[in-house]
């Protein structure tokens, strides 16, 4: 597939902007398309709104070789590539109304032999949705491609994994496979495997449901070892001893964008027969709530030694160490939950410079200043802090 293909990127968060940077330094014409017209400002710039390795050196390159304009609205292209948010409604139900508003924004700039990609995660039927969609603005899907590629990327490994890791591919048609195979294989290192659109985005979901369930294990055998007063680390660590246990680390629940909402999306759509995914994002959201009762339990504890509420200070806000992203985040929900009850907290967290409603101070200053002080994410800027009353739900001082 020639470099000379245009591609209009729809959403330039945290997957379609390095997507789109990547793409303009591999050589093709990249036109992002973002509703926000401050990210656009800021990445035709040449500037990063997302904070992950390398990709500010990678954007620069990439604005100032002209492969790369944002703008906030779609033009004509070979190749739109839709990746865009796909939350949740307030009752857990999937909402993709992001990824409809996108593909009506390009159906007037389809044309025959157009290449369309959803690598948004999304419900299973969402590439069929797509297609409905187009259908209802007057677009003749039989002349064109539509497929799914979901994105497998970890947070602060991005811009490598976007090369190295393995893709799924499933379009519409046999034909629609084939052309976004050969599109990926452009600029993919990893083995592409070419499928079907449902199982495509079945798969990502399953990959996300089973570190749920397995994340879910840990933190439940944590709240478990707290009862009995034993060391959940060790009693992981001799566990995984065993050469077919891999038992995972705990935590103060489960964050980010895929983890925490792409099980719902299984759960809305097998009902009854997913209990087990349903009861691990139960059991993942708990512990959350568990790490809340046990902080206020530590709180009235000094409260009754001392006579007066302690300074609380939160460690972390994103949803896991060493990036920016608070997507979702169990520490953020934490400190804002103690907020609301009436604490007086500090937080610290090195990734970003401020947060409204969240009074934010130097690491080591919290540290000194606080009463009692609450990891929460193991950034490497905590590792092996000291302080005189504190609590560890990431192991930060155990490392």
């Amino acid at each position: 597939m020639p470099f000379d293909k245009k591609i209009c990127v729809l959403g330039l968060g945290y997957i379609g902007f390095p997507t789109a940077v990547l793409l303009a330094n591999k050589g093709y014409n990249v036109h992002g398309v973002d509703i926000l017209q401050t990210t656009v400002d800021t990445i035709n710039r040449g500037d990063v709104h997302i904070i992950e390795p390398e990709l500010d050196i990678f954007a620069k390159a990439a604005i100032i070789s002209g492969n790369l304009i944002a703008d906030t609205k779609p033009i004509e292209a070979d190749i739109f590539i839709i990746a865009v948010p796909t939350p949740l409604h307030k009752n857990n139900r999937p909402n993709i109304d992001h990824v409809i508003e996108a593909t009506r924004s390009i159906s007037s700039f389809i044309k025959k032999g157009n290449i369309v990609i959803l690598e948004s995660t999304s419900p299973i039927g969402t590439t069929e949705i797509i297609e409905t969609t187009l259908k209802s603005e007057g677009v003749d899907t039989s002349k064109i491609h539509l497929a799914h590629c979901p994105e497998r990327v970890l947070p602060g490994h991005i811009m490598r994994e976007l090369v190295e890791n393995d893709r799924i591919v499933g379009g519409l048609t046999h034909e629609a496979t084939e052309e976004a195979v050969s599109f990926y294989k452009t600029f993919v290192s990893g083995e592409i495997f070419a499928t079907n659109a449902k199982i495509a985005e079945f798969a990502k979901l399953t990959e996300n449901a089973f570190r749920d369930t397995n994340i879910a294990f840990a933190n439940e055998l944590s709240i478990l070892c707290d009862q009995f007063d034993i060391d959940v680390l060790e009693l992981i660590r001799l566990s995984n001893r065993h050469p077919r246990v891999n038992i995972l680390q705990p935590g103060s629940g489960v964050g980010g964008h895929c983890i925490a909402i792409d099980p719902w999306f299984i759960v809305h759509s097998g009902g009854d027969n997913a209990k087990l995914i349903k009861t691990a994002r139960d059991v993942n959201n708990y512990k959350t709530e568990w790490v809340i009762e046990k902080i206020i339990s530590t709180a009235h504890s000094f409260n009754e030694k001392y006579s007066r509420k302690p300074l609380i200070a939160c460690m972390g806000l994103a949803f896991k160490p060493n990036i920016d992203d608070l997507r979702e985040s169990p520490a953020l929900y934490i400190t804002k939950s103690l907020i609301e009850r009436g604490y007086e907290i500090i937080a610290s967290e090195p990734n970003i410079s401020k947060y409204e409603g969240i009074h934010l101070v130097d690491y080591n200053y919290a540290v000194e200043r606080a009463d009692l002080v609450i990891f929460l994410v193991a950034h490497r800027e905590f590792i092996n802090l000291k302080a005189n009353i504190f609590l560890d739900f990431c192991n930060a001082t155990k490392q």
